[in-house]
């Protein structure tokens, strides 16, 4: 099957890129659009039914008409002077209000955009009074959008509403503010715009650079980038079609760690076949281009189809995860690697084929061998001294997982902590109100036994609330309209998104609501800070699965691809060992060092996850390559030696594209602690576990690291016994029978 794909796209590369040309235009100009329709905010919506968040947060769309497409924002209004709201000022506010809530709508169109790439999300807004400061020194003002905060067509909805509203009440002599989640994911995207054009440039740049300076061709270095894209393009339309089809809703989030991985993915499987391609045409300078392409990838799909599988593998580990935003994750991740992987399997062969030797021009590289350099030298270094660099490597990743003492984990949005617009607006609100004012937490009452509810009848449990330590303020009891239901408005003390509004709710909140409820109804806690509650019992559960799958999962791949019971062994505890010291290393960094609540929540199973899965692929490669040269006669330490030095550069290089790819999230407003781990973990898979540990421990174990079955010297395999165009370089072997390497 591979060797049909790659057969197939190098006898008719024009019609393959033609094809891909094709669907990257269409899929990927359809992409943004379909992912706004795909994705949703309300973290809520992820919890299974079971949980109490979830429970309310069907309650208050059912009996209490709550949109869940509506996102919120709150509009602080004071006098230009400072001076307290007389009568007179919130009649103006009122009469302002009504004028804005009865203007629709709409966001900036530009220009060279095509109408049917930009859903219209013009809209009139519901603009209501919430609260007044005890001081009188503001009022705030809810006002209602339809959409997600995400989509940027909210988000230039928002823009045109704030600006409109921010000039009329300027005209009454008020000044207004702005704060809530869409309110502060705008600020966000607008002060990292810049950083976000500048980081993409970069990471750009480091591939063309990186490649210009490993092949000495700058066609070598921009052809794979626009393919790698145009494959990307078409994965991210199929990763929102698929979701589409299926009903699932993805995280607002998970469109951008897609754009990074097939970046990253995508530049690491061509750049193992411009390695292999160039060892070929040098080997058989004789040879037809396509025909080295045909061979080559051929030969390669077998291990990048094993390293992608990888990956889908551990991702759809996901799929047993209770918290829907690690359930939808998976599907997404294991969909846009499948489609790069038939991309590598038939536009990256084709791209090869068409291009030929003109590929690296103009290099004269394909004309000589190159002579031995650092890699030959780190390959000797290591089965030199195999038990000193095992201790050195080991000893790092140590010192770097002891930062897992004390680790919490953040359930928070994951705020950079910088001062925005909306997070002073925010301060200035809870100087004056509690700070869950524009964000409070909500019982919601229900009658069990077919009987209508009064707010009498909850007096006691709006008392009890009203005595838990930490709740501000306790608001009015509301019924629904069928009065079989109930409210009650809290305002915490604390940020709701806080480690202290989250143990309020799921402890003395939650206790107090079990205590008193009536006989006859039941309660369940909802608001932002009872998700972020459950979400943590959820997160806690799914770890203690996927975990233990995950690694399973890999395991047994590593199995049948390497046959031996040893090696995948020594690899998983190679790579365990790294996730360990990649996680302590963010804990050391974001929770010791710059004093944030903990890491990420997400962070340890997307961690997990990505290093394992892919920094298993360079594993593989090493190891591959060195159970090859240890079919030849010779020492076992010498064919690692030799392993380390055919394969060192395509790791290295692969390495390095493929963490400043994820470094690329530093841009994305609250993904810093990703980008971090995420690029250290697959630097130190790598440089320091595929190219130093892994060597160093074959170089110990020698030919039993395969057992059962130990490689055999086979006299074939050496180069004089090998028939080619022209003579290889006496340590290369074959470019074809060869696993991936490169010199």
């Amino acid at each position: 099957m591979i060797r049909a794909l790659t057969g197939y796209s190098t006898r008719h590369p024009w019609k393959v890129i033609a094809l891909w040309v094709v669907l990257g235009v269409a899929l990927g100009g359809l992409a943004p659009t379909l992912m706004a329709r795909v994705t949703q905010h309300q973290t809520g919506d992820f919890l299974p039914r079971s949980y109490d968040s979830a429970a309310a947060l069907r309650i208050a769309e059912e009996r209490f008409g709550l949109d869940p497409d509506a996102t919120t924002v709150t509009v602080l209004v004071a006098r230009s002077d400072g001076k307290a709201l007389g009568v007179a000022d919130q009649q103006r506010i009122e009469a302002e209000a009504a004028k804005l809530a009865q203007r629709r709508v709409a966001m900036p169109r530009k220009d060279d955009t095509p109408a049917f790439l930009v859903p219209d999300r013009s809209q009139t807004p519901r603009i209501a009074p919430a609260m007044t400061a005890p001081d009188r020194s503001f009022e705030l003002l809810s006002v209602q959008l339809t959409g997600n905060p995400s989509d940027t067509g909210v988000q230039g909805v928002y823009r045109t509403f704030r600006d409109a509203a921010r000039a009329q009440f300027a005209e009454a002599g008020l000044r207004t503010g702005f704060t809530g989640g869409l309110a502060d994911t705008v600020d966000t995207t607008d002060a990292h715009e810049t950083a976000a054009t500048v980081g993409s440039a970069l990471v750009m740049g480091l591939i063309v650079v990186l490649n210009v300076l490993v092949f000495r061709s700058v066609l070598a270095a921009v052809l794979p980038l626009l393919a790698v894209a145009m494959i990307g393009g078409v994965a991210a339309g199929a990763v929102a079609g698929s979701a589409m089809l299926s009903g699932h809703k993805l995280d607002p989030g998970t469109p951008g760690l897609i754009n990074v991985v097939l970046l990253g993915i995508g530049i690491d499987y061509l750049l193992f076949l411009l390695f292999r391609f160039r060892e070929q045409l040098r080997a058989r300078p004789g040879q037809p281009p396509r025909e080295a392409a045909a061979q080559v990838c051929g030969r390669v799909g077998v291990a990048i189809t094993s390293a992608a599988l990888t990956i889908v593998a551990a991702f759809a580990t996901l799929g047993l995860a209770t918290f829907g935003q690690f359930r939808s994750l998976g599907p997404a991740i294991a969909v846009a690697v499948l489609v790069m992987l038939l991309g590598s399997l038939t536009l990256l062969p084709a791209v090869l084929a068409a291009a030929g030797r003109r590929m690296f021009w103009p290099s004269r590289a394909l004309r000589r061998e190159p002579p031995a350099g650092r890699a030959a030298r780190l390959g000797a270094l290591v089965t030199r001294r195999p038990l000193a660099m095992l201790a050195a490597s080991v000893a790092l990743l140590a010192a770097l997982a002891a930062g897992l003492t004390g680790i919490r984990m953040d359930y928070g949005r994951g705020d950079s902590g910088e001062r925005t617009a909306a997070a002073a607006t925010a301060a200035e609100i809870s100087r004056a109100l509690p700070a869950g004012v524009s964000d409070p937490t909500s019982v919601f009452v229900t009658a069990t036994d077919g009987a209508t509810l009064t707010a009498e009848a909850l007096d006691g449990l709006s008392r009890a609330l009203t005595r838990v330590d930490g709740v501000g303020q306790v608001a009015p009891t509301v019924l629904s309209g069928d009065h079989r239901a109930a409210r009650i408005d809290l305002y915490p003390t604390a940020d709701p998104q806080s480690r202290q509004a989250r143990d309020l709710v799921a402890g003395p909140v939650r206790a107090a609501v079990a205590g008193h409820t009536p006989a006859g109804t039941t309660a369940h806690v909802g608001g932002t800070a009872a998700v972020f509650a459950d979400v943590s019992t959820a997160v806690d559960h799914d770890l203690r699965i996927v975990f233990p799958v995950a690694a399973a999962l890999i395991a047994l791949i590593l199995l049948l691809l390497l046959r031996s019971l040893l090696a995948p062994l020594v690899l998983m505890l190679a790579v365990g060992l790294g996730f360990a010291a990649t996680l302590g290393a963010a804990t050391l960094v974001f929770q010791h060092a710059l004093g944030e609540p903990g890491v990420n929540f997400t962070l340890p199973l997307v961690l997990f996850l990505f290093v394992v899965a892919l920094g298993t692929d360079y594993n593989i490669l090493i190891s591959d390559r060195i159970r090859e040269e240890m079919r030849r006669p010779g020492p076992a330490r010498a064919a690692v030696a030799r392993a380390v030095r055919h394969t060192a550069p395509a790791v290295a290089t692969a390495g390095l594209v493929l963490a400043g790819s994820f470094a690329t999230l530093a841009t994305t407003p609250g993904s810093e602690q990703v980008a971090f781990a995420l690029a250290l973990g697959i630097m130190l898979s790598a440089l320091v576990l595929s190219l130093v540990l892994v060597p160093a421990l074959a170089a110990l174990l020698g030919r039993a690291l395969w057992w059962p079955v130990r490689p055999r010297p086979a006299a074939d395999d050496h180069p004089r016994h090998r028939t080619t165009a022209a003579a290889p370089h006496p340590e290369a072997p074959d470019p074809v029978t060869a696993p991936l390497g490169g010199a």
